[in-house]
């Protein structure tokens, strides 16, 4: 017996318990029980917030046919239709007001119903899981035979599972597995990785773990978060271009908007491609302390294409014509990393199970908190006293016999002699606010369903 509303599940008199979304999952299977719904209608519907691999709906549709008691070779709920999705193939389902009937019902702990039921069919139900889970697995398949292994036994009881883990070979591996996994069990107790045997190793593998998962869809999300960026230092350099060439007293030629655009599409790419990485492992390996997780993500992929971007910088400008300028670099994408990490991360704290994808006018939202965020992280970094994009270009101009690219004219425009510390602070901030837009607006991009088949096909 199920209630929507009340958001309960019923069987054999007995509760079960299921994780939101999972249960979410069983009610759309049941509404649409008359056609065999689409991986990707699924996606939509019940991830709509987040992007996941097929891995993680297998892993859903798998706990609710054991919660069900069905089996998947021959299924009386859930049958699996292949290169398509799922159909809910019970035929008796009855819909009746659910108010009365559910008050008369026993409500029982699923934890304890479902370990009594496992110690009736077995006299030690821990061991052979428990030995399923300390090994190293061999390919995907095995990958999930153990997950599912790991979600048994929370299911027995976490603590005691732990207990008879103890110190055997693999155990560090094993206790990842349980960590990971009680993630999608309802009823699953706290895995402690600190402190307990082996916890660096332990660490290690929970990481390699969520990696590994998530790998094809983080890839993608890099490769938009590259885009992102590049396109918004494109469109930034260009509209600084035109009102460089439009400003009064300017000499600088049209073919100087190609030129910047060209320049801040090169230098958005790679801020783009560094956050975004580290933003997309971050949030793919984290599940607890996200926040922290992301902010310190962003901020080494930002500093390490900030410093890329610095030291190609200064040896192409020392090999080419000669100059030796001391370019910014590292310490601001170290900064503006950070910075966007904090605002997507604040911007899409609810965001569980999955990498952050919302849409229509939340996902503009969630992109205006990262801009503002890296906005004041680069006027912080001007007030210090470090260049950014602009301040760069203009300093190799300055330095360079006969170039018609300096900037003097904007300060001119907004009111300083030259191209002064307001002028550097109002063309910062717009720079680190228009990258960190961008570079947003990539990364929360939903793939179309013919890419969401290639990345996720094993």
């Amino acid at each position: 017996m199920l209630s929507p509303r009340q958001r309960r599940l019923l069987r054999d008199g007995h509760e079960q318990p299921l994780i939101p979304r999972y249960f979410d999952l069983l009610v759309f299977l049941i509404e649409h029980r008359s056609e065999a719904v689409n991986r990707r209608e699924i996606f939509d519907r019940v991830w709509s917030d987040v992007i996941v691999s097929d891995s993680a709906l297998s892993q859903a549709i798998r706990t609710i046919r054991r919660t069900l008691g069905d089996d998947s070779r021959e299924p009386r709920f859930i049958r699996t239709v292949s290169r398509h999705g799922y159909r809910f193939v019970w035929p008796e389902v009855i819909e009746e007001d659910d108010d009365d009937v559910w008050a008369e019902r026993p409500q029982t702990d699923a934890a304890v119903t479902t370990a009594a039921a496992a110690v009736a069919a077995d006299a030690d139900p821990y061991e052979p899981l428990l030995r399923r889970i300390a090994r190293i697995p061999m390919d995907m398949v095995d990958e999930e035979d153990q997950r599912e292994a790991a979600e048994l036994l929370h299911s027995l009881g976490t603590a005691e599972a732990l207990l008879r883990l103890g110190t055997r070979p693999h155990h560090a591996f094993a206790r990842a597995l349980l960590r990971d996994a009680r993630w999608e069990s309802a009823n699953a107790g706290d895995v402690p990785l600190l402190g307990a045997p082996g916890s660096l190793a332990s660490v290690r593998a929970l990481v390699g773990l969520r990696l590994r998962r998530a790998a094809r869809v983080v890839a993608a999300r890099w490769a938009s978060g590259c885009i992102g960026g590049g396109l918004a230092g494109a469109a930034a350099g260009s509209v600084g271009g035109l009102i460089l060439v439009a400003a009064p007293g300017s000499m600088a030629p049209l073919a100087v908007v190609a030129v910047l655009a060209f320049l801040g599409a090169c230098c958005g790419a790679v801020g783009g491609a560094g956050v975004g990485a580290g933003l997309s492992l971050a949030e793919a390996s984290a599940r607890s302390r996200r926040t922290a997780a992301l902010v310190a993500g962003a901020a080494v992929g930002g500093g390490i294409a900030g410093s890329l971007v610095q030291w190609l910088g200064q040896w192409s400008l020392a090999a080419l014509v000669g100059l030796r300028i001391d370019l910014g670099g590292g310490i601001e994408g170290l900064a503006i990393g950070g910075a966007a990490g904090l605002g997507y991360a604040t911007a899409t704290v609810r965001a569980e199970g999955g990498l952050a994808a919302p849409r229509g006018a939340r996902r503009l939202r969630v992109a205006g908190m990262t801009a503002a965020a890296c906005g004041c992280a680069a006027l912080l970094v001007l007030l210090t006293g470090r260049p950014l994009v602009g301040g760069t270009i203009h300093a190799i101009a300055q330095a360079s016999a006969g170039s018609q690219a300096t900037l003097t004219p904007l300060g001119r425009l907004i009111g300083e002699p030259d191209f002064g510390p307001v002028t550097a602070s109002i063309i910062g901030t717009g720079e680190g606010a228009v990258f960190g837009f961008g570079v947003t607006l990539g990364l929360t991009r939903r793939p179309s369903l013919r890419s969401h088949k290639t990345l996720n096909s094993p």
